[in-house]
């Protein structure tokens, strides 16, 4: 055998409670057991402690699910089914902490914000608004 995958308690064997992962006691979808691992291997303190994967796990998993409700509702004002990084990128400018978080990060295929310049936009003249006026001033 290879040595992967989980072993699974046998129900006959006395003693054999089902496995809980540190993820499902903590009751989050983020790997805590993987985070806690990259923790250690990234020697960036000389100890870890177990709570400090948890609480990096459950961010990691607030902060995605926010960005991708945030990027689903741009998606879904473009009408479209499948979010884009262009929906990423506009849910992620168009809210102020996110862009504060990603003021430094450039996200591939992402496009530009939206914007034009005042000084460019057509100016509205007198003359739109003079004829309804005057159609309604002669009765």
């Amino acid at each position: 055998m290879s040595g992967r995958g989980k072993k699974h308690a046998v129900p006959g064997k006395p003693g054999a409670a089902p496995r809980k992962t540190k993820s499902a006691k903590a009751g989050l979808q983020f790997p805590v057991g993987r985070v806690y691992r990259l923790l250690k291997r990234g020697n960036y303190a000389d100890r870890i402690g177990p709570g400090a994967a948890i609480y990096l796990a459950a961010v990691l998993e607030y902060l995605s699910v926010e960005i991708l409700e945030l990027a689903g509702n741009a998606a879904r004002e473009n009408r479209k089914a499948r979010i884009l990084p262009r929906h990423i990128q506009l849910a992620v400018r168009n809210d102020d902490e996110l862009n504060k978080l990603f003021s430094c990060v450039t996200i591939a295929q992402g496009g530009v914000m939206p914007n034009i310049l005042s000084q460019l936009l057509p100016k509205k003249t007198v003359r739109d608004a003079a004829p309804s006026q005057e159609q309604g001033g002669s009765q």
